[in-house]
């Protein structure tokens, strides 16, 4: 069951269109392209999705589940919104109630395990071994955790976890964001439990004030089941944040990049956005247009006649004759106008900016650029501004804006 319809305010303009499950990483692909990966690569071929907040591109991405080998007699994916009961229509009040309310979808096929996850980290994992250390440690529940930085750890889940084994241990203690912390091995929001377990404890929490896993779930199993920390040591990337967002994609490049794409098996569904019908890469028109590029990711559609470095280009990117593009990640079709300067910038689908226009500074906060906003010639965007989707040329009324702008519709 994938948690995948969840939007995140900290990342702003992103996720205002779509849900984060469904947000663009590393000129391809979409965050919940890495659960369905790691399910295909592990053998888990019957998935539910758990859709809610501007489903549409959710739908739309996961097709009929074919791109991850999820079709067949004995395999499929299905998404599940919130439905309308008898007597209320509802939204999913919390990971747990969403789940809850599908109980008779899970029911349906008498699993033996019940495995949970969130459809917007970046990671890479073979869930069995998960499954061989819950068989193994004779577990009712097991919750996955990876260490994470003293600094900054409050912001997650963190389970204190008894060394019984090298893979992990009974789960001594958990608290969701405390103030203090506990330990730094935080939750990656993976839980594996027994099916009639986790029938049990969702009947539990029906009457409840609250329903997540994380925040009453899971603590209120510390004592009265066996619920155990399996131990993450691979790569993981939580992106909360327009800043942990940048720097995931970031991690793909360089000589030793920290995320080797072409050891995890990703896939990701190639008719969503036309990838399978792009032309070839071109870098360089003619020879009067020399482009340049070095450091970056890129795919079909692109085309480059400037400069970019260090940068993530997704099909459709066009970088105009004597633009520079640095640090930056371009969504599928964003227009970079002849002479422009783009430096840490995030730009959403089918963003344009114009001839000779500044934007973002290499030492500067992230700017990001919303879905189909227009940025006219040269104007000057200062490091950390956001424009919100749809701005188009007409409605900017400055030339230049000063660093943390938020440019809006409220402007024109």
């Amino acid at each position: 069951m994938i948690l995948a319809g969840g939007r995140v305010n900290e990342l702003g303009i992103l996720t205002f269109l779509r849900p984060k499950s469904t947000v663009p990483f590393g000129s391809l692909y979409r965050f919940i392209d890495f659960p369905l990966s790691n399910l295909m690569c592990s053998s888990i071929q019957r998935v539910g999705i758990l859709s809610q907040y501007r489903s549409s591109s959710l739908v739309e991405h996961i097709g009929t589940g074919a791109s991850w080998d999820m079709i067949g007699r004995h395999r499929g994916i299905t998404i599940l919104p919130p439905f309308k009961a008898l007597h209320a229509s509802d939204w999913y009040k919390g990971t747990a109630d969403a789940v809850y309310q599908n109980m008779d979808f899970i029911s349906s096929y008498l699993p033996e395990y019940v495995l949970v996850l969130s459809g917007d980290h970046v990671y890479n994992m073979d869930y069995n071994d998960l499954i061989c250390f819950h068989r193994d440690m004779n577990a009712e529940v097991t919750a996955a955790f990876v260490n994470v930085p003293v600094p900054g750890c409050s912001r997650f889940g963190l389970g204190k976890i008894a060394h019984d084994d090298q893979r992990g241990g009974r789960l001594i203690d958990y608290a969701e964001k405390p103030e203090k912390p506990i330990s730094t091995w935080a939750s990656m929001t993976i839980y594996l439990f027994n099916y009639r377990v986790l029938i049990e404890v969702l009947e539990d929490n029906a009457t409840a004030e609250s329903h997540e896993f994380g925040r009453d779930i899971i603590p209120a199993l510390i004592h009265s089941r066996r619920i155990f920390g399996y131990k993450f040591h691979g790569y993981w990337a939580y992106c909360r944040t327009i800043e942990e967002y940048w720097k995931a994609n970031m991690d793909l490049l360089g000589s030793h990049p920290r995320i080797d794409l072409s050891r995890w098996c990703l896939r990701t569904n190639l008719d969503h956005e036309a990838i399978r019908d792009r032309g070839p890469a071109i870098i360089g028109a003619d020879p009067e247009r020399c482009g340049v590029i070095s450091d970056s990711r890129f795919y079909h559609g692109v085309r480059v006649e400037g400069e970019v470095k260090r940068s993530i280009l997704f099909p459709g990117v066009h970088v105009g004759e004597g633009a520079v593009v640095k640090d930056s990640v371009l969504f599928f079709d964003t227009q970079i106008g002849p002479g422009a300067n783009v430096k840490r910038t995030v730009t959403d689908i089918g963003v344009s900016i114009g001839k000779d226009c500044i934007v973002g500074k290499k030492d500067g906060g992230i700017v990001t650029i919303g879905m189909h906003a227009q940025v006219p010639q040269g104007t000057t965007i200062g490091e950390g501004s956001s424009i919100h989707p749809k701005m188009i040329a007409p409605y900017f009324t400055q030339k230049r804006y000063e660093r943390n702008s938020a440019i809006n519709l409220d402007d024109k």
